[in-house]
């Protein structure tokens, strides 16, 4: 087990942290251990602040101090103090998974909106429904009246053919033409073939 390491407010522990970043740079994994004891606190703390969420502010700080370990070369005292250093490298890992969330939610999102969006054009289907029954009134208009009356029954109100020659006082026979021919005059209209 390792012991605990003091801490104090002067730049003696800064000194001391810079050193052993220093010997972290060259592989010396005791120096390491003794960073890792130094700054993963502060790192956690820092990583916690920014995604709140304690199980990816854990992988976050394991990333951090991963970095360290690998990075501590480019570490340059010139430019700022050694924790300094770690605690940039905490800050910017976390708002990068900050980011990198909130683009994946992102991407959920647009692709839920294309899964509910409709395999046709709505107002397309409203526009040629409206435009097909225009034409069928159009070409209803062209029957005889005895046609489209005999039609009408037949087809819309669902009477049979004995039923519609009944209603109109005709004889079936005469029905049975007057749809025939009434049909054939609404197909050559509408330019169905036959």
């Amino acid at each position: 087990m390792r012991e605990p390491v003091a801490v104090d407010a002067g730049g003696q522990e800064e000194a001391a942290l810079e050193e052993l970043v220093k010997r972290v740079a060259t592989g010396d994994q005791d120096a390491f251990a003794r960073v890792y004891d130094q700054v993963a606190g502060p790192v956690f703390g820092i990583v916690r602040s920014v995604l709140r969420d304690p199980s990816q502010s854990e992988e976050v700080t394991q990333e951090v101090l991963v970095e360290v370990w690998r990075t501590a070369a480019h570490f340059d005292a010139g430019k700022g103090s050694a924790m300094t250093w770690v605690m940039t490298l905490a800050r910017r890992r976390a708002i990068d998974r900050v980011r990198s969330a909130q683009a994946a939610s992102d991407r959920e999102r647009r692709a839920a909106r294309l899964d509910r969006t409709p395999d046709y054009d709505d107002v397309v289907e409203q526009i040629e429904a409206r435009l097909e029954r225009e034409q069928v009134r159009r070409c209803l208009r062209m029957l005889t009246e005895i046609q489209l009356q005999a039609v009408t029954l037949a087809y819309y109100r669902g009477l049979t053919y004995r039923e519609v020659a009944e209603l109109l006082a005709q004889p079936l026979g005469t029905i049975k033409t007057r749809l025939r021919d009434g049909l054939i005059r609404l197909r050559d209209c509408l330019g169905v073939s036959a």
